[in-house]
């Protein structure tokens, strides 16, 4: 019998989630350590559903879009800066500045879990059922796509507290929650617009 390798990939960095009055809904992963290197990507839901990610170049296009699903992929040039509270995301037809504030009561849970624990498939996994009860449409495991398992240890939250959001030079309108959720994969950022610095593991 042949035995088969397993690769476990580790993504470590921020998630950042945010809705828009005119119904688009934008994800920017900023990861500082990954298989691919520090490098932004940013997925984005348009009004009409239709599901979009922009990758800085040819590798991450390749990796995510074997993860996650889109309806288009752009390779565009995408530049996450942070200066404190400050984002400031650019990313092909995205222009985007908002500011976080100050831990949620969930924020302060998650700040409090031993890196070593909150970055166990054991614990991400036991905690999955907890985050579909009290955050609907958050899932803590899953399945990719591309025969993938996901988990995403999430190690502490921000809530982000103001926004402006361009697409292609139309302004967005004033800052929302993600809802509907966003359909990239097996789970959503959570409603309430947020920062989270989370690790994702990749089993494939």
């Amino acid at each position: 019998m042949t035995g088969t390798t397993t690769t476990l990939d580790r993504f470590d960095g921020h998630i950042a989630g945010l809705g828009t009055a005119a119904g688009l809904r934008v994800v920017v992963g900023r990861w500082g350590r990954s298989p691919l290197g520090a490098f932004t990507d940013v997925m984005a839901e348009r009004p009409d559903g239709h599901r979009l990610l922009l990758a800085p170049g040819p590798a991450v296009a390749e990796f995510v879009a074997a993860t996650y699903t889109f309806d288009e992929v752009r390779v565009v040039p995408v530049a996450a800066t942070v200066d404190g509270p400050r984002w400031t995301v650019r990313a092909g037809p995205l222009a985007a500045t908002f500011r976080t504030g100050g831990r949620p009561p969930l924020g302060l849970l998650l700040a409090a879990v031993p890196t070593p624990l909150a970055t166990s498939i054991p614990w991400v996994s036991a905690i999955d059922v907890v985050a579909r009860r009290v955050l609907p449409g958050v899932r803590t495991r899953g399945s990719a796509t591309g025969d993938r398992d996901e988990f995403y240890c999430a190690r502490d939250m921000h809530r982000i507290v103001a926004a402006s959001v361009a697409w292609d030079g139309v302004d967005q309108g004033a800052l929302t929650p993600v809802d509907p959720p966003v359909r990239f994969g097996f789970g959503s950022t959570p409603a309430g617009p947020s920062v989270v610095r989370v690790t994702t593991l990749i089993r494939r």
